[in-house]
């Protein structure tokens, strides 16, 4: 049987949250401890805050290549002002970064990505709305099915509607979303066009 953590829980929460909230965590247990107690005693209420500095250092690392919110600005901006053409040139070139083999396509899909025998398409959207439905994706999942393909990746600028990413967990559709196209581009800072033009 597989143990769930409750998501309300208080190390629910903090492994949710940034790495110094458990140390924070941690250094009032501590103090706190320091006030009330002595000795051997205080001792033992150290042992207390070793879950918070464990949870810290799964929290650091598991934050380690995360992007900051303004770096995700950035570099939502710095897409949002692009081209068609230079985007989806820069995606192309992060793809071949990472080791895939693209091909372009034409179509509810941009790209056909293959690394290691296993297919994958690829939609990038990068709209200018509060968020996506759920058409491009059901698009995408007809692609699939026509080409055969398995595997399908659906880029977005922007946040994706509730449906929409129910759908793409019915349909086992990954989503790369700012954060991760963030760490995907790599994108020096401000490099950032001046002129934003039509999105696709």
């Amino acid at each position: 049987m597989k143990l769930k953590m409750a998501e309300k829980s208080l190390f629910a929460y903090l492994l949710r949250s940034p790495w110094w909230v458990s140390i924070l965590a941690a250094c009032g247990i501590g103090l706190l401890g320091k006030i009330m107690f002595h000795g051997d005693y205080f001792s033992y209420a150290l042992t207390l805050t070793l879950p918070f500095v464990v949870i810290a250092m799964i929290v650091a690392w598991r934050q380690k290549d995360v992007p900051s919110q303004s770096r995700v600005n950035d570099t939502v901006e710095a897409v949002m002002a692009m081209s068609w053409r230079e985007f989806s040139a820069l995606m192309e070139q992060a793809f071949r970064r990472d080791g895939f083999e693209v091909r372009r396509i034409n179509g509810a899909a941009d790209f056909l990505l293959t690394k290691e025998g296993r297919d994958s398409l690829v939609c990038c959207k990068r709209w200018k709305a509060a968020s996506q439905g759920i058409e491009p994706l059901r698009a995408l999942v007809a692609a699939q099915e026509a080409q055969e393909v398995r595997e399908a990746l659906y880029v977005s600028v922007i946040d994706l509607s509730d449906k929409a990413r129910q759908f793409a967990r019915d349909n086992r559709i990954a989503l790369m979303l700012a954060p991760q196209l963030t760490r995907l581009l790599r994108l020096p800072k401000k490099s950032l066009p001046r002129t934003p033009i039509s999105a696709k």
